[in-house]
């Protein structure tokens, strides 16, 4: 009777240091061009292809906002990725929303994700690197309305880069279409209507896309420069795309390109 509780004490404190030893085991860190990437016991394919995606799609975003100069990610100006064993942990992690799977704080150029989070590599990586780029390319006190940030990240993701003209036609057709001066002061807290919300998202896509189609890359780029000078966003827009007067005025170009598609 007593080998056997001894047997049993000894085999509880080697489970005991091993839940301990892997609660307190250490990041590993591994540093490519633009980003540093922390993990533990996270699968090492699943590290490479998080590297390999990161690095890709920081220079297609650069590429697709015009950005061919900046050079904000190199050396100590890297972000970070860190890569939780699995959602508990992930979720244990500050200030992380308990719905989500993969969250960005741009400010700090820090993202958190899991192995297992659902649509990371098409939608997450790419949507919450577009914020981070845009942000520290324009700075944190640029006045930019709430659709123009969420377009320019939505951009990113191929799907709804090009699903979303269609969404956005078939709300023209059904009259539930959000004019963009409504859309301007679209507010996320006041709204409970997830099908608004779902439209909102399509709709700045749409309008970025539209943006970035009808004038190109270098113009959007100039009006990312001058928004980074802090001019206000209508006043900028209308100077850079002079063909559009009035927010108004973008909005019928916008309705009348998406009807003839």
């Amino acid at each position: 009777m007593t080998r056997k509780i001894f047997f049993l004490f000894l085999m509880s404190l080697m489970l005991l240091m091993f839940v301990s030893s892997s609660f307190s085991k250490e990041w590993t860190e591994e540093k490519e061009k633009h980003f540093i990437f922390y993990y533990k016991n996270a699968p090492q394919e699943f590290i490479k292809e998080v590297k390999r995606a990161s690095e890709d799609y920081y220079e297609e975003i650069c590429r697709n906002l015009g950005f061919y100069r900046y050079k904000g990610w190199i050396g100590k100006g890297r972000a970070k990725i860190y890569i939780y064993d699995n959602i508990d942990d992930y979720r244990q992690a500050p200030q992380i929303a308990s719905w989500s799977h993969g969250m960005a704080f741009a400010q700090h150029k820090i993202i958190r994700t899991f192995p297992s989070a659902h649509g990371f590599f098409d939608s997450i990586l790419p949507h919450e690197l577009g914020h981070i780029i845009l942000r520290e390319f324009v700075g944190f006190d640029a006045d930019l309305p709430l659709w123009f940030e969420e377009g320019v990240a939505m951009y990113q993701e191929k799907a709804k880069r090009w699903g979303a003209h269609q969404q956005v036609k078939k709300s023209l057709e059904e009259n539930s279409f959000i004019p963009l001066s409504a859309l301007t002061n679209f507010k996320m807290d006041r709204v409970v209507d997830a099908t608004t919300i779902d439209l909102f998202y399509a709709e700045s896509a749409s309008i970025v896309n539209y943006l970035i189609r009808e004038g190109g890359i270098e113009k959007f780029n100039r009006l990312c420069d001058e928004l980074k000078e802090g001019r206000p966003f209508e006043w900028t827009l209308k100077s850079v795309y002079v063909s559009f007067k009035t927010v108004d005025d973008l909005n019928k170009s916008w309705v009348k390109y998406l009807k003839s598609l």
